[in-house]
């Protein structure tokens, strides 16, 4: 089997997707990154390697995400893609003629518009954590329920509450006052999805025109209580992708295989990355007064990529060389 690999490298989950030469998606897997991105995407590739048919040949690797530009120079990518476009290009290929985007991660949100399959408008949010993920998680760990629950507890409401979702803080003081004013968990459930999405909608979402087909992604997407309560907001049918929680790996990957086509040749190291030695480091460049704190990479002691630099001083000059000011 030959095709391509596509890797999402995200503050909260890293996602690598192996799709076939014909586009199929053969192998999905979702990691926690736990704060370790090198170590998080080696895991994957030797979990991906375990799983997929002995001589399987990668043809291309394509990165996307917060990291990747980091996983990019780990793996050598084909492709380094900002979300966006990756997130457009998986949805055009697994929902065709889609107009909106809903994706909410752990730690951003973002909403994209398209017309006739071409990105339009879009928007992010890696500001406020009451529009993201990691506020729900929070609160059901407050609530001392699995988050996988979430969802399914909130479907169960009689009568929603109205929580004050514009900020996580006052979100959770006001989600505390309904406790003690007697509201039930599935209400006041219900009420933080739909706090959520105001948010969203609010700030994200503001000045759109939201058209359907409406998709839905993003490690929230398995919340049904947030599906429910967009539906509710919008009054439009919200559709969830099959691979709605690794979405960017397979929008990168089928990028991958364009690059590789019109380059006609891959810069992908192999799967044996996962056994190799990485290290990261910084260090301030005094050479003028901007002080810039430069980032290096290496492998098995020879360096791969700094970054950080102004001028450009460090990062145009990848050696062995000490670094001196």
């Amino acid at each position: 089997m030959k095709g391509y690999l596509g890797i999402d490298v995200g503050s909260v989950s890293t996602n690598l997707v192996f799709l076939n030469e014909g586009g199929i998606i053969k192998e999905a897997i979702y990691l926690r990154t736990q704060g370790q991105p090198i170590i998080t995407v080696q895991k994957g590739l030797k979990e991906l390697a375990g799983r997929l048919p002995s001589g399987t040949q990668v043809r291309g690797v394509g990165t996307t995400g917060s990291g990747r530009h980091l996983a990019g120079i780990i793996v050598g990518a084909d492709a380094v893609k900002n979300e966006i476009t990756a997130h457009a290009v998986a949805s055009l290929v697994l929902v065709p003629g889609v107009q909106t985007i809903l994706e909410i991660g752990g730690q951003d949100s973002k909403i994209i518009i398209l017309r006739n399959g071409i990105v339009t408008d879009f928007a992010m949010n890696t500001v406020c954590a009451a529009g993201t993920g990691s506020f729900l998680d929070q609160q059901a760990s407050r609530l001392n329920i699995p988050i996988e629950r979430f969802g399914e507890i909130a479907l169960e409401a009689e009568s929603p509450v109205r929580i004050a979702g514009r900020c996580a803080v006052f979100a959770e003081s006001d989600m505390i006052h309904k406790q003690q004013m007697g509201c039930s968990l599935p209400d006041i459930l219900a009420g933080l999805c739909e706090a959520l999405v105001r948010n969203y909608l609010n700030n994200v979402g503001k000045g759109k025109e939201l058209l359907s087909p409406v998709v839905f992604q993003g490690g929230v997407a398995a919340n049904v209580g947030m599906i429910k309560a967009f539906e509710k907001e919008l009054g439009l049918p919200v559709q969830v992708p099959a691979y709605f929680d690794v979405m960017g790996a397979v929008g990168v990957a089928l990028l991958a295989r364009e690059a590789v086509v019109k380059n006609g040749m891959s810069y992908f190291k192999g799967l044996s990355v996962a056994e190799s030695k990485f290290k990261t480091g910084s260090f301030e460049c005094s050479g003028c007064p901007n002080m810039c704190e430069v980032v290096e990479v290496a492998e098995d002691d020879m360096v791969l990529a700094r970054w950080g630099d102004r001028c450009g001083k460090w990062c145009n000059q990848v050696n062995k060389e000490e670094k001196v000011s």
